[in-house]
Order: structure tokens, then sequence, then C-alpha cells
């Protein structure tokens, strides 16, 4: 009995012994990270590999905690991210430091890694791209090397959305007016291939108008979010979204879109309770104006010069906010801006129970809102391309290589993390 009793306190020294020296590594998110997007990445690997991994809200620009291994030690190496090395005591500590009620932090749990899927026509069958401009999200992604899926119409009317936990869309027109390029382009090969294309993919589909396959997708959108997805939009695809949304039972397509006329009476048959962030907007109804609605910041009326342009993000509360906390996470809280075809949205269209979460409070624009609808959530995020301020069509695709450390693609990638995140419930 002795000598068992002595084997066990040996065998629970031991086991003591080894947890005093457990370590983990502990992946900075504050000026001193050297690539604050690859940062993202090794991440998200992590959690492909089941590993435990808790985001540190607010604790050095919203910090990673991983477990130590040889083989992530060596992934940050090769990703060039900066990483040290902390021993089982000092993430104890770490943890008594966030759990202080007066301090503005919080541990969150990451459980898995999303399935992402990104909203896009990339390439025509024979595997040229279709669209003379790129996406931010896709860029994200590929300099993080996040693993995604691409996906279209065809496959959202098909039902393969319920394969996936996240969504983006981006530089999409969802109200079938093919991006209001018809003043500018219409006389563009690029221009007139995808009106065909997609009119050809809308009758395979068995619809007879490109903006009624446009509703049916952003229904189907709608239903995914309901059931528990996460979507997040850029650019134009966060007001089309919408529009298109509030307009079920109304044409707002000029004759060179859909072949007939529109509604007359297209704007007082909008339905504003169908749409996700906006409401009591206004349509530019003519076909020769490159904007959907007043929802968009007007360039022309904007009173601010590029050197000036930046948004500030919300503080919230990580303990009681941690949903917008996350999406928030920054190695600072004042943001370059930059413009899109839908640049940022005018405060007083956005609805009450919407979330903002990034605004220039000055000349009244939310940039970043997020809100919730149904079992799922989705974030609308204004502007084209955050390190490349005017974004024009044709322009060559922004290298982050150049950009390791951005703040606004950083928005991106918490997005990208955030459903890895043990289901929160937002308190205020």
């Amino acid at each position: 009995m002795v000598k068992f009793c002595k084997t066990i306190s040996i065998f629970i020294i031991l086991l003591l012994s080894i947890n005093a020296h457990a370590s983990y590594i502990l992946i900075p998110m504050n000026p001193d990270q050297s690539d604050h997007l690859k940062a993202y990445g090794v991440t998200y690997w992590t959690l492909q590999q089941g590993g435990e991994i808790w985001w540190l809200l607010n604790y050095e620009g919203g910090s990673f905690v991983l477990p130590n291994s040889t083989s992530i030690a060596s992934e940050c190496k090769t990703r060039g991210v900066s990483f040290r090395v902390i021993s089982d005591g000092e993430f104890n500590q770490i943890l008594q430091t966030i759990n202080d009620p007066d301090v503005n932090m919080e541990a969150i749990k990451m459980e898995k890694a999303p399935r992402i899927a990104v909203y896009t026509p990339e390439v025509n069958e024979r595997g040229e791209k279709i669209n003379p401009w790129d996406d931010a999200v896709t860029l994200a992604l590929t300099y993080a090397e996040i693993p995604f899926d691409k996906l279209y119409d065809r496959e959202i009317i098909e039902g393969k959305l319920v394969k996936y936990d996240w969504l983006h869309l981006h530089h999409e027109d969802f109200t079938g007016q093919y991006g209001k390029f018809y003043a500018n382009y219409r006389g563009a090969g690029w221009y007139v291939a995808n009106q065909k294309r997609q009119e050809e993919l809308a009758k395979s589909l068995g619809f007879d108008k490109v903006s009624k396959l446009k509703l049916a997708v952003t229904d189907a959108i709608k239903e995914f979010v309901s059931g528990g997805g996460f979507m997040f939009a850029m650019c134009s695809a966060t007001d089309s979204y919408d529009i298109a949304q509030a307009a079920h039972n109304t044409d707002i397509c000029s004759e060179m879109f859909d072949g007939d006329p529109q509604d007359p009476k297209a704007q007082s048959k909008l339905e504003y309770d169908q749409c996700f962030a906006f409401q009591n907007f206004t349509l530019v109804k003519d076909p020769l104006i490159y904007e959907f609605s007043n929802i968009d910041t007007d360039p022309r009326t904007r009173a601010i010069e590029r050197e000036n342009d930046y948004f500030t993000l919300f503080d919230f509360s990580a303990k009681y906010d941690a949903v917008p906390t996350m999406l928030t996470q920054n190695h600072t809280r004042t943001v370059k801006a930059f413009m899109g075809q839908t640049t940022a949205f005018m405060r007083q269209f956005v609805k009450p129970n919407v979330l903002v979460m990034g605004e220039n409070k000055a000349l009244g624009e939310a940039k970043y809102i997020h809100g919730e609808y149904g079992k799922g959530q989705w974030t609308f995020y204004g502007g084209h391309d955050p390190e490349d301020y005017e974004h024009r069509v044709g322009d060559p695709p922004t290298d982050l290589h150049l950009h390791p450390n951005s703040p606004g693609y950083r928005l991106i990638l918490n997005n990208v993390l955030f459903p890895a995140a043990k289901r929160q419930k937002q308190k205020t």
C-alpha cells in the first residue's frame, strides 16, 4: 500500500512538473507584429489541425494564443509571423489580467475553422478573368493562405451554400443593372460579354431576367444567414443587396438593362422591412448615373481631402459585447478610408437596430456596420480596397506583400475568423 501511494505521489509530481513547464505560442497583434495579415492565416491553419486557440480581445491588439509545437512555430517562421513562447504560468497571469472586471479585455475560445465561400464570377468558361477589377477579400485570403471555395449564381440557386459557414460578397450588382456602368462602358468588350453571360445564365436557371435571378440569389443568401450563416459584404454588394431585397415587387431596371421600362412607381413600392441595414432611401433612377441610391456617400459633395480621409473604430465592452469587439480588433482605432462604387453609408439611412462599428462622424458616414438576422449575422464594409484609395476599373491588383500590417485589411480578416469563436450572446 505504501509502495502504491509512493508511486501515485511520484506520478502527481511528474504531472505537475510537466504542467508547470507547459507552454504556448503567443502571436502579438500590436504594432510589433511583422505581418498581421499572415498571423490570421497561421491561426486558421492551427484551427484546421485541431489546435486549441484563444483570441485575447484588446490584449496586445487582439493577440492569439496557440499551442506550442514545433510545427506551429515553424509555420510562424515560414510565414514571417512574429511570435513568442510563453509558459503556462505566464498564460495564467495573462488570463488573470484579462479577467479583472475593470479591464476591457476578454479571452475567447476558438472552436473550429469556418468553411469559407467567396461569391465571384472570377473567370469565364475559357479561364479568362471576367471583370477588370479585383476583390479585396480574395486578395486577403490568398495572401493569408486561408483556403476558400468560389461559387456564383448557379451554385447558390442549386443550394450549395449549406456547405459553408461564411460567405463573402464583393463588387456585385444584385439589382440587375450591371453595375450601372452603362454610361461609360456600354461599348467595352468586358461589359458586353458580361451582360450576355449574365442573361444566358439567368435563362439556363429558369429566369427571364437577370434581375429576377439576382433577387433569387439574395433570397437564398438571406435564408443562409437566417439559418446561422455569416455574410460579409463590401463595396456595391452592400447597398445593392438591400436595394434588390426592397424591390421584391417592383421593376427598378431601365430598358437597356432588362428590355422593358422601369416601374414609374418603383420608389413608392420599395419594402424597407426586407432590408438588412437600410431604410427610407431614394433610388437613383437615371440609368446614366453611376449610383444606385442615396445610401452611398456622394463623392461630388464629400468635403474631405484624400490625406485627411479616415474613419474611427468604436470601442466596445469586450466582456459584454464580444461580437463587435472581435470584429474591430486592430492595432489602431483610426483607419485610412478608401473609396468604391459604394464608399460608405449615410447615417440617416441606416436602421436604428444596426450596430455601427466604424464611422466618420463629421461627414455623417457609417463605414463598417453589423447586424443579426435569424440565427446568423452579417457585416457591411464600405469601399473596394483598403490599400488602394480609388481603385479604378482596370487598375492592377494590390500587392499585399507591401501592406502586411494593413489595419483596413485586418477588419476583413477579423470577419473571416469570427465564426470560429465560440458563440457569444451580445448583452447590450
